[in-house]
């Protein structure tokens, strides 16, 4: 007990915190996941910051929590009370609590409504939104972004803070570090000719820096997904007809509705793991083939989709 009290000295729910982040950043977690838990201890740590961790009770957290909610943020404090639950647990392991407070909270939460991803699912009125991004007249790196994440279909935070080591041009492959992946692995995404085409378009412009879609404001940050946002509601767009995050929607449904690629080959381009175990063992390719094919006739079809206006009947065909 001694060696531990002399290891880890400080046991207020901020000490602790700040280990726990340190500890976080070791094991090395993305800089996005860390500014969001960076956030969430925000709204901890003006009433559990100076509590000793040991003292803190069921009570004292969900007065943290129903401030949250108060302001509507359901998720926000489901996420939060995981977190204060994750800095707790590190004071049980190193000696300075002797329980998780959080588990006590279990149902007494709003429970957040799950709302999907406002995604153009239809194929004609995707062509217009092509369109319209094609011709927006704003910052070069929010456009490319726009027109890559129709292409690519990533994570927005994955695109936004991609850096130029990531694109093997030459190769036609993105490879996106396990670092900066949702699920921390890595991530391979093939890069069709209209992609290159864009990219090094864009390269002309950003390519000084090591950051590709770089900030309006500084170099050294890239655009924020608002930037991406904002530039919709430029086009006329709104949040319930097109976000960011909807182009993977859209991608997922077309790609499927057109029978010609296995439905594995997609969800490992979306970068989704499958939940069930016994499938994970059996899923384990990439099927890297299949994607590169099923990723340039994507990116036909939009092009398609762009220059008619018209509806593609899929043909249901193997590629």
């Amino acid at each position: 007990m001694e060696r531990l009290e002399r290891e880890f000295p400080g046991d207020s729910f901020n000490e602790v915190a700040k280990e726990y982040m340190d500890k976080q950043r070791r094991e090395g977690r993305s800089e996005s996941t860390l500014s969001k838990t960076e956030w969430l201890l925000d709204f901890a740590r003006p009433i559990l910051g100076p509590m000793s961790v040991k003292a803190i009770r069921p009570v004292d957290v969900l007065a943290v929590l129903r401030t949250v909610e108060r302001r509507g943020r359901y998720e926000s404090a489901r996420r939060l009370r995981s977190t204060i639950g994750a800095v707790c647990r590190y004071a049980v392991a190193t000696a300075r609590a002797d329980a998780d407070p959080t588990v006590a909270l279990a149902g007494a939460l709003t429970t957040p409504t799950v709302k999907s991803r406002s995604a153009i699912t239809d194929p004609k009125q995707f062509g217009a939104l092509l369109r319209a991004i094609d011709a927006f007249e704003g910052q070069p790196p929010t456009k490319a972004a726009l027109q890559l994440m129709a292409l690519l279909f990533p994570r927005p935070g994955e695109l936004r803070a991609a850096v130029w080591a990531e694109f093997d041009l030459d190769n036609a492959v993105w490879i996106i570090p396990a670092e900066r992946m949702k699920m921390r692995r890595p991530h391979r995404i093939p890069l069709s000719r209209q992609a290159i085409k864009i990219l090094r378009d864009l390269h002309e412009i950003t390519g000084t820096g090591p950051i590709a879609f770089p900030s309006v404001r500084t170099a050294d940050r890239p655009i924020s997904e608002g930037t991406m946002n904002a530039a919709l509601r430029r086009l006329g767009y709104s949040k319930d007809e097109a976000t960011p995050h909807g182009f993977r929607a859209t991608a997922s449904t077309l790609l499927n509705e057109s029978g010609r690629w296995n439905p594995d080959a997609i969800e490992r381009q979306l970068a989704h793991i499958e939940s069930d175990d016994v499938r994970r063992a059996y899923a384990r390719g990439e099927h890297w083939d299949e994607r590169v094919r099923m990723m340039t006739w994507w990116a036909d079809y939009l092009d398609e989709l762009k220059s008619t206006g018209n509806v593609i009947p899929m043909d249901r065909k193997s590629v």
